[in-house]
């Protein structure tokens, strides 16, 4: 015996191997053999939350980051379920995550079905790879294949279930080391292929999306737009890849159709779409006799009766944009003109409603007040609601993600977390949570974690006192107002109850004061902003779609 240890000692063993640094969660008593050997390394920390949710949103955005895999525990049973949403939010949204539960003992178990469920089943549609270790020996390999899937393109959420029984197994099997795996270039033949298409398109574009942004493709991406000239629009998760104040930003899709910038991308004959994930909602529609679809991605197209493209390059990103830069030559037949014009129209009218500085506060005023007091790498993180798509498509991304929202579970109550997780990864950056009250409420529990961990980081709920988008889309759908209004706590007394500072916008003079206060000051900030959504039907979806029709 004098060679073996604890199967629980192993596992944390594996987890160092791998370069864990946090893992979070809220263990239970399955967990404890685990927690014990968790306790004696000097290598991880653990986090402590007050929701499992919390704790799988932290991990997955800790993989959104660094692109390194996230890990969080907790028990089995109602620890496990409390998973299932982050688990989903990694997974459709491209974040590599691990989730370890416990359960009861497998070999001989003393509590009937107490508490039991089929986890690993349950995991096995929203995950890369779900396990049950059903041996200490196995748990070197299982933890590499686990890691080695998570972060594999494209990156999402992985489960491993850790019995009692097995988490105190002896064992001497020892950690398997990390390999090396370099992505492949794209074939020279595809690229070859999508330079002919450009080069006899009259007006190409590029749709960057939330696999550019994984791979951090900015630098190369640069480099094609400055040497061809060729404008680009974003999706909601390619957003901050290039700088956007670049002057061929045309945009970010951030509503269905019918806005200035899917005007532009109409206007196109050749759509170099890269990094495309039909997770997020379409930025344009293909059908039979459109414009040819350039399909840049690490995989191939997932076809869909909207999505089908006709050349694919399939590799490294990076490279494979390098690849066309190389080999491409600028046409002087490209013309430009019409997609520009769609955005200096979309800059007008987006410039006339921010300096309405009504009170409740009018969220495109709110998205400029924001944009004008975060510094250039400061991190903005967006629960779900509506004033997701003012800020996709107003506030201006300067770096890579410092713009984290969620448009693929687009899941309530991640805002708060993940602003959490920002601030732990980039202690040295401003780190802002931008919520609405209802998904706010969902996880403010922890904001009791988000003190005690004594994290600087400014939390803006914009109350309506109602479920916002829902109420959006009720009245766009021509049906009465009612179902979605609800009261909500005095949240400034609910900031301080936590030992966070609490403050109220009491105009958009005030407003501006509080923000430049709160990201200047230490600590939690929790800022109370009543917001007016009173014209958002109209501007949203009959003003844009009408002024862009125009053109």
């Amino acid at each position: 015996m004098a060679d073996k240890q604890k199967a629980s000692d192993l596992f944390i063993e594996c987890l160092e191997e791998e370069g864990v640094e946090y893992i979070f969660g809220v263990p239970g008593e399955e967990n404890l053999d685990f927690l014990e050997s968790l306790s004696n390394s000097d290598k991880i920390k653990l986090v402590l939350t007050r929701h499992e949710q919390g704790a799988g949103f932290m991990a997955a955005t800790y993989g959104r980051h660094t692109g390194k895999t996230g890990v969080c525990i907790a028990t089995l049973g109602p620890g496990a379920t409390n998973f299932v949403t982050a688990g989903a939010y990694a997974q459709l949204g491209g974040m590599p995550m691990m989730m370890i539960t416990g359960q009861k003992p497998i070999k001989k178990s003393k509590q009937g079905r107490f508490q039991i469920l089929d986890v690993v089943d349950m995991m096995g549609p929203i995950t890369k790879f779900a396990h049950q270790l059903a041996a200490g020996d196995n748990i070197p390999s299982r933890v590499r294949e686990a890691f080695r899937l998570a972060e594999e393109e494209k990156p999402g959420a992985v489960h491993l279930e850790f019995p009692e029984d097995i988490a105190e197994e002896m064992t001497d099997s020892r950690p398997i080391p990390r390999s090396v795996a370099r992505r492949p270039s794209a074939e020279p033949k595809a690229v070859r292929m999508a330079v002919q298409a450009l080069e006899e398109a009259k007006s190409p574009v590029l749709v960057i999306g939330a696999g550019a942004n994984r791979k951090m493709t900015g630098r190369m991406l640069h480099q094609f737009i400055e040497k061809t000239g060729i404008p680009f629009v974003t999706t909601q998760m390619g957003k901050g890849v290039i700088d956007e104040r670049h002057p061929l930003f045309l945009g970010c899709a951030a509503l269905s159709a019918g806005d200035f910038v899917h005007r532009a991308i109409e206007d196109s004959d050749c759509i170099v779409n890269i990094g495309h994930d039909v997770i997020e909602k379409p930025p344009f529609f293909m059908k039979p006799g459109g414009p040819t679809v350039i399909h840049v991605s690490t995989k191939t197209a997932e076809v869909d009766p909207v999505y089908f493209p006709q050349i694919e390059v399939i590799g490294d990103i990076a490279n494979a944009i390098w690849q066309i830069k190389e080999d491409v030559v600028p046409q002087g037949k490209w013309n430009f003109d019409h997609m520009l014009a769609y955005r200096t129209a979309e800059k007008d009218h987006t410039a006339s409603l921010a300096d309405d500085a009504r009170f409740p506060i009018f969220p495109p005023h709110l998205v400029q007040q924001i944009r004008d007091a975060m510094p250039e790498d400061g991190i903005i993180c967006l629960d779900n609601g509506v004033y997701k798509i003012w800020f996709a498509r107003n506030y201006t991304a300067y770096l890579p993600n410092t713009v984290l929202l969620d448009n693929a579970l687009a899941t309530m109550g991640a805002g708060l977390p993940s602003a959490m997780m920002s601030a732990m990864v980039y202690p040295g950056r401003k780190v802002m949570a931008i919520c609405g009250d209802g998904g706010f409420m969902m996880n403010s529990q922890e904001m009791e974690t988000a003190v005690r961990l004594g994290l600087n980081m400014t939390v803006l709920i914009l109350r309506d006192d109602a479920y916002g988008m829902i109420r959006w889309k009720q009245a766009n759908m021509g049906f009465k107002d009612w179902g979605l209004t609800y009261g909500n706590p005095d949240f400034v007394q609910y900031a301080q109850s936590y030992g966070a500072k609490g403050h109220r916008v009491e105009s958009a003079d005030h407003l501006k004061e509080l923000l430049a206060h709160c990201l200047s000051t230490d600590g939690v900030h929790l800022i109370d902003c009543p917001v007016d959504y009173s014209e958002n039907d109209q501007i949203l979806n009959h003003d844009i779609k009408e002024l862009s029709a125009k053109l």
